[in-house]
């Protein structure tokens, strides 16, 4: 097994199982896949600052901005997914 300088900033300790550090990974792509999701999403704000935000209205979701949303939410499962095995796998 190959150990990794302890002076190391992403250090693992010696007994981490190659499982636990690949779900570790996947977790990180997850959550950085997350935040990008949810930056992209348009905000109502946005619509209202645009008519002076003194209208509000109901619009639905179609096309990309659907596409997003349900996509955000997938992703979100998997993150509360992956925690989750993380906890389990690494107890």
């Amino acid at each position: 097994m190959r150990v990794i300088a302890e002076n190391s900033f992403f250090c693992y300790s010696r007994h981490v199982s190659p499982m636990a550090a690949t779900l570790h990974s996947l977790q990180l792509v997850s959550a950085i896949v997350l935040i990008v999701l949810v930056l992209l999403q348009r905000t109502s704000g946005d619509t209202a600052s645009n008519f002076g935000d003194t209208m509000s209205f109901f619009q639905t979701r179609r096309g990309v901005e659907r596409f997003l949303f349900v996509l955000t939410i997938i992703v979100a499962i998997a993150f509360a997914v992956l925690s989750i095995w993380v906890i389990a796998v690494t107890k």
